[in-house]
């Protein structure tokens, strides 16, 4: 436990401290978001704010983590750091969404050569696609998020939470998914000190896309010898379920209106109709954080539940998702309040 605190303390301490300056530094070389007519913000914002979230992340690890696990360690670390490369290649000039999706796949495939990957099924190159295709899919999730002050990195905060949690509830303890979690939470908050509404420095892609990285490296390196892997599978799941459901719910409605999912960018997201029914912005964002602590813990519950009581509880979780969907096209479509669609 004294690790795990200095490594959150540690990826905290830088993230606070580098934040600010690379803010600065934001504003001097021109790498800002200037305000769309679908952002919310009306002033230029820096957008160096990931670099914190990675620096502090990557230096609480090299200091205090464990060497044991030195391969696997090395091979996330490569994978995150390609991936946020890209992220702020983005950020400073401008990448389409084949080149992005290039860096998000050769990360993958560094994740898959250190050895993380997804364990499901007998045949091995199945089991390398369905880890190419998570590591790519909660990749994009969480840059999907990142749509309102304070809101993918605070549910990356909660999600590596759990993931802390999952890990020291099992038996024997699972020192590297600790340890990523816990700087990762550290980075994330320190961050969060300046990128709640209102922000004063967004992480961009750098930040949204390293995250959905990490976590989604977390969720393939966790374990559970207590329960069968025909239940745990859905509990990385779980965690993760709100930035899962928001991508559903903008592809859906994208298509649905007939425009490009990927390439097309709106006020389609959760938390846009959140505030469109009448939220605050910052109560859409906390009430996005209630909903993925509320499936954070049914996470938790399917770790110890029986196969039929998980598939039942997963089974009502994913058709409150889809009843959701529905609902949200119906009553708030594409963000904005008015007549229902068909």
């Amino acid at each position: 436990m004294i690790q795990i605190g200095l490594i959150a303390l540690v990826a905290l301490t830088f993230s606070i401290l580098a934040t600010p300056l690379l803010r600065r530094a934001a504003l001097r070389v021109g790498v800002v978001a200037v305000p769309r007519a679908r952002d919310l913000h009306v002033a230029p914002v820096p957008l160096l704010g990931g670099a914190a979230i990675y620096g502090g992340f990557v230096a609480a690890l090299l200091l205090f983590g464990d060497r044991f696990y030195i391969r696997e360690l090395v091979a996330i670390l490569i994978g995150a750091t390609l991936i946020s490369l890209f992220g702020l290649a983005d950020d400073r000039w401008g990448l389409g969404a084949l080149a992005k999706l290039g860096g998000q796949l050769l990360a993958g495939v560094v994740l898959v050569l250190g050895g993380t990957q997804v364990h499901l099924a007998a045949q091995p190159w199945l089991n390398w696609a369905l880890t190419i295709i998570w590591v790519v899919g909660i990749t994009n999730a969480l840059n999907f998020l990142d749509n309102m002050d304070g809101l993918s990195g605070g549910v990356a905060t909660i999600a590596a939470a759990f993931f802390l949690l999952l890990a020291a509830m099992n038996t024997p303890r699972q020192v590297l998914v600790g340890a990523m979690a816990a700087a990762l939470i550290g980075a994330c908050v320190g961050f969060l000190r300046y990128n709640l509404n209102p922000a004063t420095i967004f992480m961009g892609d750098t930040g949204s896309l390293f995250l959905g990285f990490v976590l989604a490296a977390l969720a393939i390196k966790l374990r559970f010898m207590a329960n069968t892997p025909l239940v745990t599978w859905m509990v990385p799941v779980c965690v993760l379920a709100l930035p899962i459901f928001d991508t559903a719910l903008v592809l859906v409605s994208r298509l649905r209106r007939g425009v490009n999912p990927f390439t097309t960018a709106g006020k389609d997201h959760l938390s846009h109709r959140l505030h469109a029914l009448g939220m605050t912005r910052r109560e859409a964002v906390l009430t996005c954080y209630l909903m993925a602590g509320a499936c954070g813990l049914v996470g938790v519950y399917l770790t110890q539940a029986r196969p039929l009581e998980a598939y039942v509880v997963g089974g009502a979780l994913a058709a409150t998702g889809v009843a959701a969907i529905i609902w949200l096209e119906r009553v708030c479509p594409s963000g904005q309040r008015g007549r229902p669609m068909p």
